[in-house]
């Protein structure tokens, strides 16, 4: 298989903007668009390939029909192992929890979620919680999740353009309003939602709250966050790349490219280009592909040498 573009799917849910629309070029009939799948295998929203012997089908048609574009590292996966998204929040999410992969396997059937957040861009004052603020036991924090008890308990932090959050799976969390960012996180659409500010769905009732699994599964606790000031960069010729975070899930970095660049799609893992500013093209192989600001290339493992050309500040994730 070689190098190819892919369309997102896109959500409406009913908390999200439209940035993803007007500055990121998402192409989308449904409004809001709070998130853009722009790098899917899952069923509740597959990305689309664009080009080449598998134009106009899902991504995840291409890895059921040759499972080695994930590389060796995706050999331990029973399913495609990564799920990259924009999200553009003008509004709070709910406060939710992901399970780990033991709990979601046996319960819900597919991997749980663990996650990591790059700020996009953010309101002045924008905020995000991240566990809680102190510990907790069970019974307080299902009574919290009742009233607005909850927010007395969350920890709260702020955040800038360029902050880094890893998430690991059973620590509460929420995306607050005016922020947009990119998540990279496990092949999982496994939310427990704790608490959603009495907010009332399309349909005009509360939406359901999942206080009993979540329980079982979040971290009462204050989050263990990680450092993400100091960033391991390399300097080239024509590019500066910084690693992001990496765990035994992915690794992410920040691309910034200005001029030319080269590395190569070895055969330990797949190569992930995600287009956050500027425009250029992307050689691999017999294959080239325009990349502007919004677009997502997925380099199949095994490919080899790719260049990027151009000027563009990319989110570069593998395995």
């Amino acid at each position: 298989m070689e190098m190819v573009k892919l369309t997102p799917s896109v959500a409406d849910n009913i908390w999200g903007g439209t940035r993803l629309i007007t500055e990121y070029g998402i192409k989308t009939d449904k409004n809001p668009a709070a998130e853009a799948w722009v790098l899917s295998c899952h069923p509740a929203g597959p990305s689309t390939v664009q080009n080449g012997e598998f134009a106009g089908k899902t991504l995840q048609d291409a890895f059921l029909a040759d499972k080695s574009i994930c590389g060796k590292k995706g050999e331990r996966f029973e399913f495609f192992p990564l799920l990259i998204k924009f999200i553009d929040a003008k509004q709070n999410l709910s406060i939710q929890v992901h399970p780990d992969d033991e709990y979601a396997m046996r319960v819900e059937g597919e991997y749980g979620k663990t996650e990591a957040w790059y700020i996009l861009d953010c309101d002045p004052d924008a905020e995000l919680i991240l566990g809680f603020n102190r510990e907790v036991s069970v019974e307080e924090f299902k009574k919290a999740a009742q009233s607005d008890e909850m927010m007395d308990i969350c920890n709260k932090i702020k955040v800038k353009k360029g902050d880094l959050f890893f998430i690991e799976s059973g620590t509460m969390h929420a995306i607050c309003k005016g922020i947009l960012l990119a998540e990279v996180q496990q092949n999982s659409n496994t939310t427990y939602r704790i608490y959603d500010y009495g907010r009332l769905g399309k349909d005009g009732k509360p939406r359901e709250l999942h206080v009993d699994k979540a329980a079982d599964v979040t971290k009462l606790c204050p989050p263990e966050i990680k450092d993400a000031s100091e960033r391991k960069t390399e300097k080239f010729e024509g590019a500066v790349r910084a690693e992001l975070t990496t765990c035994d899930l992915f690794t992410m970095y920040k691309l910034d490219v200005d001029g030319s660049f080269t590395a190569i799609a070895d055969d330990e893992s797949f190569v992930s280009l995600l287009c956050l500013e500027g425009e250029g093209k992307v050689k691999c192989g017999n294959t080239e592909l325009t990349m502007v600001k919004g677009e997502s290339i997925f380099i199949p493992a095994s490919s080899g040498e790719f260049t990027v050309e151009g000027k563009l500040e990319i989110l570069e994730s593998t395995l």
